[in-house]
């Protein structure tokens, strides 16, 4: 019998406390309706901007994990990672990509390791050439814009311009991926917004969409934003409507979120929000870029 529903792979790390990686990503897919199968690379006691995070490795467990899903015969309509727990992990989801996947089948790869202009506590600075190497097997990969610059061995700009947006997302599209897309861009056309910027190497194609900035930092967001993304993707959404969909999404939790004060530690509160994931598309606030 086939599936009901659509089934993703979702290959993250496991954070107790914070909402990101599998806390995020499992309810946002599911709320989407689809069959979401966790690959756990790491169990932190918090995500890692939180000073004292415990971390184990999962790394020796994952070849026993696929070998049993290999025995059963699984297939995925989308396959997702994103927060890896050593360098020795991107050979594994390599390996998972290349055991599970088809040619229909979604690839996202968020690189998941840096963010405002330097790898996170737990990143070694060879996980910037392994992602490489990973983004080479998605056909969409999500990077913030450190760790594109860092992808691309670029300095991290502190402003650009739309032609060089689209340079930098033809350059990403060159290690492999066919949509690659940009967030938390410091575009100058649009100052004031989270903008980001993705490119369609099938069609010639680039897009932008943005919201206005809210004065504070949330963590989970790129997590929101790219599962947000796979799913609707998977939905048939077309590129630029999925990017939108997703740039929204986070807005409306932040700004559910930003009325708040004392939660602590910049929790997001994704709960509150997950119902909007129903909701049809009823606008969209997208640009081509010529």
């Amino acid at each position: 019998m086939k599936n009901p529903l659509p089934r993703v792979a979702a290959i993250h790390d496991l954070s107790g406390f914070g909402r990101c990686s599998l806390t995020v990503v499992i309810p946002i897919l599911s709320t989407m309706g689809f069959e979401v199968c966790p690959v756990p690379t790491a169990v932190l006691s918090t995500h890692t901007a939180i000073e004292g995070f415990t971390l184990f490795d999962l790394t020796d467990e994952l070849p026993g994990f696929i070998k049993h899903w290999e025995k059963l015969g699984l297939r995925f309509e989308g396959i997702y990672s994103g927060f890896l727990g050593s360098v020795a992990q991107v050979d594994i989801v390599s390996n998972f990509i290349d055991a599970f996947s088809t040619p229909e089948t979604l690839v996202v790869v968020d690189p998941v390791m840096a963010d405002h202009g330097k790898m996170y506590a737990s990143m070694p600075p060879e996980m910037v050439s392994e992602m490489r190497k990973l983004s080479a097997k998605a056909k969409v990969v999500t990077p913030n814009i450190t760790e594109a610059a860092f992808m691309l061995n670029r300095p991290v700009p502190e402003s650009m311009s739309e032609e060089e947006v689209k340079d930098w997302l033809r350059a990403l599209s060159d290690l492999g991926p066919t949509m690659p897309v940009i967030t938390s861009l410091p575009l100058k056309s649009r100052e004031s917004q989270s903008a980001v910027a993705a490119y369609n190497r099938e069609d010639g194609r680039f897009w932008l969409t943005g919201r206005p900035e809210v004065p504070i930092q949330y963590h989970g967001t790129g997590d929101m934003f790219s599962s947000v993304l796979t799913g609707s993707l998977l939905q048939g959404d077309s590129l630029p409507i999925a990017i939108d969909r997703s740039s929204q999404f986070v807005a409306n939790a932040i700004r559910v979120t930003f009325g708040y004060s004392g939660l602590g530690h910049n929790e997001i509160l994704l709960e509150r929000s997950l119902k909007n994931l129903l909701s049809p598309v009823l606008s969209e606030n997208y640009d081509l870029l010529p």
